[in-house]
């Protein structure tokens, strides 16, 4: 008798920046497990999810938000204001321990201090075991840690940067390949890259990659 096929579990995690576009929240997948990051509360129920968790400070979520998902059952983790970890790595965390691919989304807009710190926290090697993505308006952000094929046509413009040190990287299917070639985090070599084929494919063997769609 042949095995059961494996199911993925993915989670997506709604971040309190700028509220997810309906094409967006269209785009995701049907009953998703959700987890939202503080703010990332008011943004999923007016999108019409129902977080299975909420976590963060809770400094910026709205008193009727938190009344709406307590009585809808979502679990709510409250953590000091005065905390090392802003509210998207807590969410993060918590959802690294439930799925296989993690989408973010809600995490661009804002301050820029945020935006940075969210891309970074996205790249930690702490999630090399997940895949993460971020959906950040009109761009996208892929988390390469080993092995990733981004979801994207012919003449995409495809960004790479190495984050937290030297990746060691090889692509296929971009017009300006990458083989087995050492990419530093303070250069712009990897910038404006274009997709020459479908789907084309990293493969880091050292560090962490960011691939940004615009």
């Amino acid at each position: 008798m042949p095995e059961p096929e494996s199911t993925a579990v993915t989670v997506v995690v709604v971040a309190g920046g700028d509220p997810p576009t309906p094409e967006e929240i269209a785009r995701l997948p049907a009953d998703p497990v959700v987890v939202a990051a503080d703010a990332g509360l008011d943004h999923a129920l007016a999108a019409g999810l129902t977080p299975a968790v909420a976590v963060g400070d809770m400094d910026s979520v709205s008193p009727e938000a938190l009344a709406v998902a307590e009585q809808s059952g979502t679990r709510i983790e409250r953590h000091p204001a005065d905390k090392d970890q802003t509210d998207l790595e807590l969410a993060l965390e918590l959802a690294t321990r439930l799925a296989d691919q993690i989408i973010v989304i809600g995490a661009a807009g804002g301050r820029l201090d945020h935006l940075i710190g969210n891309l970074t926290v996205l790249s930690s090697p702490q999630w090399s075991g997940v895949n993460i993505e971020a959906w950040l308006g009109n761009a996208l952000a892929v988390v390469a840690h080993s092995h990733r094929v981004l979801d994207v046509e012919p003449g995409a413009t495809v960004s790479l940067f190495a984050v937290g040190g030297p990746a060691r990287v090889t692509t296929t299917g971009l017009a300006w390949p990458l083989t087995d070639e050492l990419l530093d985090p303070l250069t712009s070599r990897g910038v404006s890259n274009r997709a020459t084929n479908p789907s084309p494919e990293l493969s880091v063997s050292e560090g962490v990659v960011l691939a940004v769609i615009p």
